[in-house]
């Protein structure tokens, strides 16, 4: 069958979702209860359905009340029961699959729940949504007369009480249906390896020469392997390899401190950039437009959905809300409940709502990564937009960032360390830290109280990073590829430390 019939048909089928979005975009908070109460009745005879009589619960109200929010650290002695082959502890129907997730803030690892449900009607589903509202928005799109390039995890999959765990990545891509292994890059064998570097080398062995038509994984690691493609093969830019490149489906990280990056290696007016919202715990939104940094928050993967203003976040007065009682552009923690049978927990991302008709968000950070020891609120997103802006105007790249408190010292004021790695450095690191400072005042405007006249904080303290230096440290630390990186952003200084310190004994 020649590919562009394939294409037609794909396309067909994949638009007939429009359809079934449209109900949740038209009545989404009927559509988000309806589904709170199939979960509770889906997990009523499980161990936790009946320490909180799930059966009783006929309200939100109810729920809210008896069911309290939960961290990891909370939930792991119910999640260990199941690692251990015993079933129905929160969840209806047995759950055999656990993605492994180290974290950032935390060496020991944690094993999220997958259920077949989850793999169905949230991963899966969310993939073909992607491809759906990719191709209603580009009707031209030759999408499936190539293939998607996929760079997922490095670690393979592991066997334990006939329950099996490793990155979501690998468990995805074992669990996949024909048609995604059809049309992706490299094959499944490739795309398991567990060695970073050797997996680097056969992915660019295995698709250069093959007709890729778009790009899909983490935008700091992607960079990684296309610069990688580039120096292999010797050529100027990606389309002198992959002339067909229309799309790059990315999320993990924030886009914009690679954005101008990309353009350089891929100098194609209308190349198409599509971001996406998902972890270990479930797909949450997708970015629905053309050319938009806002995501749609899809509503009918079998989550629930509930949020933490961060202004009582970790407070006394905490408060938790529904959907329906959010509001524009204000950071809230995300709560999820989950058809793997997460209960109100706490995943640690935060995100702030720039629509709410239809509900479309950003995701601003993380509840653990966010500096606010001087009362200034820097988010992740303030940072990046920042650097963004900083580059921009002094023309300069950069690969990776860190930042911490630069605590008070007796009369010493407080400050910011940042930690830079450039690809392409500024012609004067002074007029860049300036700036900086000042990108950071216009998009912070609690960071700007705080360095009003020194009064609070003063400037920020830039040190460059020699090269490779956060490649090394995530290899040192065994987190090279998937979804790892380095926090951004952190109230205390070991991140920061870690890294002076390889810098300073590289030196010596």
């Amino acid at each position: 069958m020649p590919l562009t019939i394939i294409n037609s048909i794909a396309s067909w089928i994949l638009k007939k979702r429009i359809h079934q979005m449209e109900l949740f975009l038209k009545y989404p908070n009927e559509v988000q209860e309806e589904l709170l109460f199939n979960l509770l009745r889906s997990a009523e005879g499980t161990v936790l359905g009946k320490k909180y009589e799930f059966s009783t619960i006929k309200s939100y109200k109810t729920f809210s009340e008896r069911i309290p929010v939960s961290t990891y650290e909370e939930l792991e002695p119910l999640i260990e029961l199941t690692r251990k082959g015993e079933q129905n502890v929160f969840w209806g129907t047995p759950i055999k699959w656990f993605a492994k997730s180290s974290g950032t803030t935390n060496a020991k690892s944690k094993f999220i729940p997958v259920s077949n449900e989850a793999l169905e009607d949230c991963h899966y589903k969310a993939s073909k949504d992607l491809l759906c509202l990719y191709l209603n928005n580009n009707e031209e799109s030759e999408l499936f007369t190539g293939k998607s390039l996929r760079l997922g995890g490095s670690k393979q999959l592991y066997e334990d009480n006939n329950t099996f765990f490793g990155d979501l990545s690998a468990i995805l891509i074992d669990n996949m249906p024909f048609w995604a292994e059809f049309s992706s890059t490299p094959s499944n064998k490739v795309s398991l390896m567990s060695e970073w570097e050797t997996k680097i080398q056969a992915i660019i062995n295995e698709t250069r020469n093959e007709n890729v038509t778009s790009f899909a994984g983490v935008p700091s690691w992607m960079l990684v392997l296309l610069n990688k493609m580039l120096e292999v093969t010797g050529k100027e830019n990606l389309l002198e390899i992959w002339p067909n490149l229309e799309v790059y489906f990315h999320g993990g990280v924030s886009f914009e401190p690679y954005r101008e990056q990309y353009r350089k290696i891929i100098p194609k007016a209308d190349f198409k950039y599509y971001e996406i919202y998902n972890a270990s715990e479930g797909f949450f939104a997708i970015q629905d437009l053309n050319n938009s940094s806002d995501l749609l928050l899809m509503l009918d993967y079998g989550i629930f959905y509930e949020f933490i203003p961060m202004d009582t976040f970790g407070t006394l007065n905490q408060r938790v809300i529904r959907l329906a009682e959010v509001e524009l552009n204000k950071n809230y923690a995300v709560v999820i409940t989950t058809n793997s049978g997460l209960w109100r927990y706490l995943i640690g991302d935060t995100i702030r709502f720039t629509s709410l008709s239809p509900y479309r968000i950003r995701v601003s950070g993380r509840t653990k990564h966010h500096i606010n020891v001087f009362g200034e609120e820097l988010m992740v997103e303030n940072t990046d937009m920042a650097l963004a802006k900083a580059c921009q105007q002094l023309n300069c790249e950069v690969i990776d960032y860190t930042v911490a408190p630069i605590f008070m010292e007796g009369k010493e004021k407080g400050a910011h360390e940042w930690m830079v790695e450039f690809r392409k450095h500024p012609a004067n690191i002074e007029e860049f830290s300036k700036l900086l400072d000042q990108c950071l005042q216009e998009v912070n405007s609690d960071y700007e109280a705080k360095r009003y006249n020194n009064m609070t904080l003063n400037p920020l303290v830039l040190n460059v990073a020699r090269a490779n230096l956060f490649y090394d440290w995530l290899k040192e630390q065994d987190k090279l590829g998937g979804q790892h990186k380095i926090p951004r952003l952190s109230n205390q200084r070991e991140y920061l430390e870690q890294l002076k310190a390889m810098q300073l004994s590289e030196i010596i």
